[in-house]
């Protein structure tokens, strides 16, 4: 009787020994094995994004425009001609001029040699709207804000802390008016006048450029500039954007202007999203913290 149940336990060993080898395999390098798979995949998708590549690609403009030169980078690699569109994400409060005109006329640019759309995703005001006003269309978040169009210049006065803390400033200069701006006392009226007259000069540039841009009428520019803030839907009916939607209706509208069927967006590298992130919040909160002056 024993002898016939060893026979039966050798025979269904036998019977089934590819199946438990295989368990019994997978069980112990399964950690190898699931490391190989991870490889393949990775290795699989890599070859599949070299086979597909972007035909569109998304730009992103958020924070405070201080610096043009990763949005210029950007807009140059976007001139690869596997690239049939661009949309632009927008939420800026603004910035500096010459930064915001930069953009601008690049984005100009580059509409001459494929479409581009505009997106607020939060706030398209100031220098982010003069980036922002060649883009072939203009889409504006139902919950954004939109315009303030219009240029400052800001700066504290610390005279009365530094006679407070004991410090007087020393200054030698040559030109009437070098010491334009100086946070040290207060400005005399021939310097605010100069100073209101570099405003003037650059406020006209920013509006003519804007009513060419929208092809709006210069002479009701105190409707839709003068600083205005307006809604999405404000905005739409003045004619300072084309359209309320969301990102999809914005993604939808690049696609179609770029004729693109089968849509390959760009993909850009995480890590190195954060550490730019990062890096220009870090000189956004130095730049408000030591010198108090913005334009636009």
């Amino acid at each position: 009787m024993e002898q016939n149940r060893s026979n039966f336990k050798n025979f269904l060993s036998q019977l089934f020994w590819p199946l438990t080898a295989t368990l019994e395999y997978l069980q112990k390098y399964y950690k190898g094995i699931l490391i190989l798979l991870v490889l393949l995949l990775l290795i699989g998708l890599s070859q599949k994004e070299a086979i597909e590549k972007p035909n569109l690609m998304q730009i992103d403009l958020k924070g405070a425009i201080l610096d043009s030169k990763d949005i210029l980078a950007k807009i140059e690699e976007a001139q690869k001609p596997n690239i049939k569109g661009v949309l632009f994400v927008i939420n800026s409060p603004g910035g500096a001029v010459s930064p915001s005109i930069e953009i601008s006329y690049a984005i100009k640019r580059l509409r001459s040699k494929k479409p581009v759309v505009a997106y607020a995703a939060g706030t398209l005001a100031s220098g982010s709207y003069y980036a922002s006003i060649w883009a072939n269309k203009i889409i504006a978040n139902p919950g954004s804000t939109v315009g303030s169009i219009g240029v400052i210049f800001e700066g504290a006065n610390l005279e009365a802390l530094l006679q407070k803390i004991g410090i007087s400033p020393q200054v030698v200069k040559a030109g009437k008016y070098k010491e334009v701006g100086t946070p040290f006392r207060k400005w005399h009226e021939y310097e605010k006048e100069e100073l209101q007259k570099l405003i003037n000069n650059t406020y006209k540039q920013f509006i003519t450029d804007v009513a060419k841009a929208r092809k709006l009428d210069l002479k009701k520019e105190s409707k839709w500039g003068q600083a205005h803030i307006f809604t999405a839907k404000e905005a739409q009916k003045i004619g300072l954007i084309d359209s309320v939607g969301t990102m999809h209706e914005a993604k939808e509208a690049i696609q179609k202007l770029a004729n693109v069927k089968n849509p390959v967006w760009n993909k850009e590298d995480p890590f190195e999203k954060f550490l730019r992130q990062v890096s220009k919040e870090s000189a956004n909160l130095l730049v408000s913290l030591l010198w108090g002056q913005k334009l636009f």
